[in-house]
């Protein structure tokens, strides 16, 4: 019987870390086809740093798991124990570091404040010519914020008073991604909405309020999926265990 239940485990270990291989292998190869620039897309990336960010994180991710699935593959097909120890190390790695970042996260909830993103809006964001310059991180990550959440400043357009950007932009009261986006406006509606003078054609919700609001509705999921992937890598663990004591 003790038999009989190494061979299930083993098998089964086996089916969902080739899912794993091949769930890491794609990402690898996605990550390495945009670096080796099909149809210019190289510059596309290099272009916005989020993007050439978030290939390296493709990277990253596609590595981490192609290991994974290699590591408990090899090792549970051909009863390793060296790959299976390595394998049950490397999930423990991911757990604890899991679970440090969620403590972190609780810990320091406190200081990620509405009028903790209010003073570093004032401080870093900046406006920025379209045809000479790309602006910063900081400023790109905050107009994708207010352009996909149709929001503006972190409690409202206030936020942009006495600000880096009204010190850069004088004859501006809030920037474009504050604008309505729509094919009736046109340049003039945007140019009387940057100057404040049509308060219609702006958006005059704040981002901390709208962003909470749309993931308020996620939380709940992102909670079960959380529980949902930890206990999958407890049983990883127990599995990869039982494997390595139970091979002769």
């Amino acid at each position: 019987m003790e038999g009989d239940c190494l061979s299930c485990m083993k098998y089964l270990m086996f089916i969902f870390n080739f899912f794993i291989f091949l769930g890491g292998s794609f990402l690898l190869g996605l990550g390495v086809w945009v670096l080796v620039d099909p149809l210019g897309f190289r510059e596309v990336v290099a272009v916005n740093p989020l993007l050439f960010t978030g290939v390296y994180v493709i990277l990253a991710l596609g590595g981490l798991l192609f290991l994974l699935g290699f590591l408990g593959c090899c090792g549970a097909i051909r009863e390793n124990r060296c790959l299976l120890l390595l394998f049950f190390m490397l999930i423990l790695f991911i757990f604890l570091a899991e679970l440090s970042a969620a403590i972190l996260a609780f810990l320091f909830r406190e200081h990620l404040t509405r009028d903790y993103f209010s003073r570093e809006l004032k401080h870093h964001y900046q406006e920025h010519n379209n045809t000479t310059t790309q602006p910063d991180v900081f400023t790109s990550t905050w107009n994708a914020i207010m352009t996909t959440f149709l929001c503006c400043g972190v409690s409202g357009p206030e936020d942009f008073d006495e600000s880096l950007f009204r010190l850069l932009s004088p004859n501006k009261m809030v920037p474009e991604a504050c604008c309505q986006r729509n094919r009736y406006l046109g340049d003039v509606g945007v140019d009387q909405c940057v100057s404040g003078g049509s308060v219609a054609l702006r958006h005059n919700k704040g981002c901390y309020s709208a962003v909470v609001e749309h993931f308020e509705a996620y939380i709940y999921s992102a909670g079960a999926l959380a529980i949902v992937v930890l206990t999958i890598e407890l049983f990883a663990m127990v599995f990869a265990m039982c494997l390595f004591r139970g091979i002769q």
